[in-house]
C-alpha cells in the first residue's frame, strides 16, 4: 500500500479554513476543530485540517476524513453528493459513506421508528405529489404544523403553518414539492415551552448535553434565528433514550448529536440525529473529544492492519 501523507484529514469548509477577524461565532468553530485535531496528534497521528471542496488536495494521501464543520453542504447538495462519492473510493470516512448517505435525508426517522424509536407523527410528501396544505390538514386533523425539507439545514424552508396562515404557505408548498420532498410534523409544543435538548453520544458512550431554546415568538432553536444554548444535566431516562437511538444505528457512528423533546404526548422523542456534521458543544466538555478520539484510534489502527 502507498504510504500516506496523513492519517487523518479534519473536514471543515472554505469559510472556516483561515478566516481573516473572526467574531465569536467563527472563534467557537476554530476552538472546537483545534480541540480535535490536538487530541488526534497528541495520539501520534499526523493530522491536516481542510475544505471538503479544496480542489487541490489528493483525497487518496490520507487514511480517513473526519467531517466536522463542513456547513455548507447543503447548500451545495449536488457538489457534495458527488464529493462523498469519489472521496469514499478513495479514503476512510468517519462517520462511515453508507451513514452518511442514510443521514442526510429525513426519511431515516422513519427507520428509526420501525426500530422501536418514537419520532413526532410524521407525513412526508414526496417530489411531485398532487395534493394541497388544506387536505393535509383535513386529513390529518391538524391544526398547527411545521414544514419543512427532507434534505436541510439550518432551518432552510422551515416554516410553522397553521389554520390562520395556510394559505399565505400554499403557493410555496407547491413550489417546494415540485423539486424536494417535504415532510409536515404536528407543532411540537414543548419546542416552545421546554425547548430542544441535544445529547452527544461518543463510541456509542454519552458524554455531555445542552438545551436549546428559541427567543420569543419563535420557534427555531439555531443561533442563526436568535435561539440560545445552556448546559443541560440530562436525566438517566432521557440518557437511556438518546443511546438507545443511537444503537439503532447501522453501521454504528463514531459519534451522534440526538436532539430530543418531549412530544404532544409527553413521551420522549427525537427531533432529529445528526451523523454528519454536528455541532457537538466540545468547548463546554473537552473531555468529550478524547471519548471521540479513543473510538477514532480503533479505527485508523484497523485500517492500518489491512
Amino acid at each position: 500500500m502507498k504510504e500516506k501523507s496523513f492519517d487523518i484529514v479534519v473536514l471543515t469548509d472554505n469559510r472556516y479554513v483561515a478566516p481573516e477577524n473572526p467574531g465569536w461565532y467563527v472563534q467557537n468553530i476554530l476552538k472546537e476543530d483545534g480541540l480535535v485535531v490536538e487530541a488526534l496528534q497528541s495520539k501520534g497521528f499526523k493530522v491536516t485540517r481542510k475544505s471538503w471542496s479544496d480542489p487541490d488536495f489528493d483525497w487518496y494521501s490520507t487514511k480517513a476524513v473526519l467531517f466536522r464543520t463542513t456547513w455548507d453542504y447543503f447548500d451545495r447538495y449536488e457538489e457534495w453528493k458527488g464529493w462523498l462519492k469519489k472521496v469514499s473510493e478513495a479514503t476512510e470516512m468517519i462517520n462511515p459513506y453508507q451513514l452518511i448517505q442514510w443521514n442526510m435525508d429525513k426519511h431515516y426517522l422513519k427507520d428509526l421508528q420501525v426500530k422501536g424509536i418514537n419520532i413526532p407523527e410524521t407525513h412526508y410528501v414526496e417530489i411531485g405529489v398532487v395534493t394541497n396544505l388544506a387536505a393535509l390538514f383535513a386529513q390529518k386533523e391538524w391544526t398547527d404544523c411545521i414544514l419543512k425539507p427532507c434534505i436541510s439545514g439550518a432551518a432552510r424552508h422551515t416554516y410553522r403553518i397553521d389554520l390562520s396562515n395556510i394559505h399565505e404557505y400554499e403557493p410555496i408548498f407547491q413550489k417546494l414539492i415540485q423539486q424536494e420532498a417535504m415532510m409536515l410534523q404536528p407543532f411540537q409544543k414543548n419546542v416552545v415551552e421546554k425547548g430542544e435538548v441535544s445529547l452527544m453520544v461518543m463510541g456509542g458512550q454519552f458524554t455531555h448535553a445542552v438545551l436549546k431554546i428559541a427567543k420569543p415568538g419563535d420557534f427555531r432553536v439555531q443561533d442563526d434565528f436568535g435561539g440560545t444554548v445552556h448546559e443541560y444535566q440530562p436525566t438517566l431516562e432521557e440518557i437511556a433514550f438518546a443511546e438507545k437511538a443511537v444503537a439503532a444505528c447501522d453501521p454504528q457512528p463514531y459519534y451522534a448529536r440526538v436532539d430530543i423533546i418531549r412530544d404532544n404526548n409527553n413521551e420522549l422523542a427525537v427531533i432529529e440525529m445528526e451523523l454528519i456534521e454536528p455541532e457537538l458543544w466540545f468547548r463546554l466538555k473537552p473531555a468529550a473529544v478524547e471519548v471521540l478520539v479513543e473510538a477514532i484510534s480503533k479505527k485508523v489502527q484497523a485500517y492500518q492492519a489491512k
